[in-house]
């Protein structure tokens, strides 16, 4: 039998130390995910569950990124869309768009649904009113972002 060279680390792995952090790793992403679940049952609308199938789902931290870049209330981002309408009306509008076509992305993984929602649901990048939503999810379903009006041309993920 060949003998196995043993691995030299530094600082020595402890092994007793080592399953104490993955216990309380554990833990916590379990007590946060009770946190999220809360929070979104306090949402009051019908249907939230559709926002969290597998195949179309939206995360907290997408969420956050929605509201902190595009939400009108939130006066960062100035020079990008945002919504004018409660955020109840938002996730309605995200919850909803799953059972619209969807493009892929010309030169990213990225899906791309564009509904027009019949109303004006805020103003799009050149400060224009708008009914359209853009919603970008990725090949499993995760909603990534979303937004009033179109992608500007040649946008990367990241300027989302």
């Amino acid at each position: 039998m060949e003998e196995t060279d043993k691995i030299h680390l530094s600082p020595p792995f402890d092994e007793d130390e080592w399953l104490k952090l993955i216990f309380l790793l554990s833990d916590t992403h379990s007590w946060l995910n009770e946190l999220v679940n809360g929070a979104m049952l306090r949402v009051p609308m019908k249907d939230r569950k559709k926002l969290f199938r597998k195949s179309y789902y939206i995360t907290v931290n997408a969420l956050a990124h929605i509201m902190e870049r595009h939400y009108y209330k939130i006066p960062r981002h100035p020079n990008v869309s945002k919504f004018t309408i409660p955020v109840v009306e938002i996730l309605s509008l995200l919850r909803d768009a799953n059972t619209e076509p969807f493009t892929p992305v010309i030169g990213a993984t990225y899906l791309k649904r564009v509904i027009d929602t019949g109303s004006i649901i805020g103003h799009d990048f050149n400060q224009l009113p708008t009914s359209l939503l853009t919603v970008l999810t990725d090949s499993g379903g995760r909603i990534l972002t979303a937004f009033p009006g179109c992608m500007k041309p040649q946008t990367s993920i990241s300027n989302l």
